[in-house]
C-alpha cells in the first residue's frame, strides 16, 4: 500500500534527522542555546543542513501517506521513527545494542503490526464539515486546556509526561488538518493555497513544537517520549474516526489484540527512550560520523534527554 510505504519512509527520513541534528546540537557551543546565534552556527554545517533536507523529504513523504491513506493508519506508523532513531544512533555512536533493546525493537515492531491487522484502519474520506470542524477544535481546545494546566502546575518528570501528551494532541492534530489541506489541491493549486487547513496546519505544528520544547526542558526522555509517541499515535486515530469517518475495527476479540498490542508498544518504548537516551547520553559520535556530521537538531518525535535543552534550541521535524 502507498500510504504505509511513504509512512515508514517518513519514520525513516525523521530518524535520520533525528540523529544529524542531535550530533550538531551537542556540538553547538552551549553559550549559544536559546539564541540566535546558534543557528547562524549550525547553518553553516553541512551535516546540519543534510538533517534539514530529511525532515523535508520526510515532511513531503507523511503528505503523501496522508493523502493516500487513512490518517488512523498511517500516523500510528510513525511509531516505528523510535526504533530507526535508535539503530541509526547507534550505528553511527559505534556502540552496541544489548539484547533486552534488541527485544524492545522487536516486541514494538511486531506489536504495531498486529495492531494495525487487528484495527484494519479503512475508509473515510479527506474532507470534514464545518460543524465537525468546530466540534473537533473545541474538543481538542478543552482537553489541552486540561493538560497544559496540570503540566504547569507539575513539576519534572510529572510536568513532562502532562506537557508530552499535549504536544502528541498537537502533532495529531496537524496531520489531521495537514490531509484535509493536500486533499484541497485535487481541486487545484488556488484551493489548496486559500484552504483554512493549510495556515492551521502551521500553527498546531509550531504550537506543538513549543509545547514538546518545554516537556524536553522539565522532564527526561524516558517520562516524555512514550506519552508523544503513543499519544499521537491514539488521538490521531481518534481524529480520523471523529472527523473523516474512518473505520476501525474494534469487535469481540480483535478490541483485547489491540489493547495488548497497545500495553505492549508502551512498554517496547519505555525500554526504547532508555537505551537511546543512553546512546545519547553523552554523545561521542565516531572519528569517522564526527568528521560527517558536526552540526544538526533534534527532531520532534524522538526527542533526546542528552540535549536537554538542546532540543529546545531549536528541533525540527516533519509534522506529527
Amino acid at each position: 500500500m502507498v500510504s504505509v510505504l511513504f509512512a515508514l519512509l517518513t519514520a525513516f527520513f525523521n530518524g535520520l534527522a533525528s540523529v544529524l541534528q542531535r550530533i550538531a546540537a551537542a556540538a553547538a557551543p552551549a553559550d549559544r542555546a536559546l539564541r540566535l546565534s546558534l543557528l547562524t552556527y549550525l547553518v553553516r554545517r553541512r551535516v546540519w543542513l543534510f538533517g534539514i533536507g530529511m525532515v523535508i523529504l520526510a515532511a513531503v513523504c507523511q503528505a503523501i501517506a496522508l493523502a493516500t491513506g487513512p490518517v488512523a493508519l498511517v500516523q500510528p506508523i510513525f511509531i516505528i521513527e523510535l526504533p530507526f532513531t535508535l539503530l541509526v544512533a547507534s550505528r553511527l555512536a559505534r556502540r552496541r545494542l544489548p539484547r533486552m533493546t534488541w527485544g524492545a525493537v522487536i516486541l514494538v515492531t511486531v506489536s504495531l503490526g498486529a495492531g494495525l491487522a487487528a484495527a484494519a484502519p479503512s475508509g473515510g474520506s479527506a474532507q470534514a464539515s464545518t460543524q465537525v470542524w468546530v466540534t473537533a477544535l473545541i474538543v481538542t481546545g478543552a482537553f489541552l486546556a486540561v493538560v497544559i494546566t496540570v503540566g504547569v502546575r507539575a513539576r519534572g518528570n510529572a510536568r513532562g509526561v502532562a506537557l508530552g501528551l499535549a504536544a502528541a494532541c498537537g502533532y495529531a492534530l496537524t496531520a489531521t488538518l495537514m490531509k484535509s489541506a493536500v486533499s484541497a489541491l485535487d481541486r487545484g493549486i488556488g484551493s489548496f493555497f486559500s484552504s483554512w487547513q493549510l495556515y492551521a496546519t502551521a500553527v498546531a505544528g509550531v504550537g506543538a513544537l513549543f509545547l514538546l520544547q518545554n516537556a524536553l526542558q522539565a522532564g527526561t526522555l524516558v517520562a516524555v517520549q512514550p506519552p508523544l509517541t503513543m499519544g499521537d499515535a491514539l488521538i490521531s486515530a481518534c481524529y480520523g474516526v471523529t472527523v473523516f469517518g474512518e473505520e476501525v475495527r474494534t469487535g469481540g476479540w480483535l478490541l483485547v489484540v489491540e489493547i495488548v498490542a497497545v500495553i505492549a508498544i508502551a512498554i517496547g518504548c519505555v525500554q526504547l527512550s532508555r537505551s537511546l537516551d543512553a546512546v545519547h547520553s553523552p554523545w561521542q559520535p565516531s572519528p569517522g560520523a564526527a568528521g560527517a556530521t558536526a552540526a544538526a537538531q533534534p527532531t520532534a518525535a524522538q526527542p533526546s534527554a542528552a540535549a536537554q535543552p538542546g532540543p529546545a534550541a531549536g528541533q525540527a521535524r516533519a509534522g506529527e
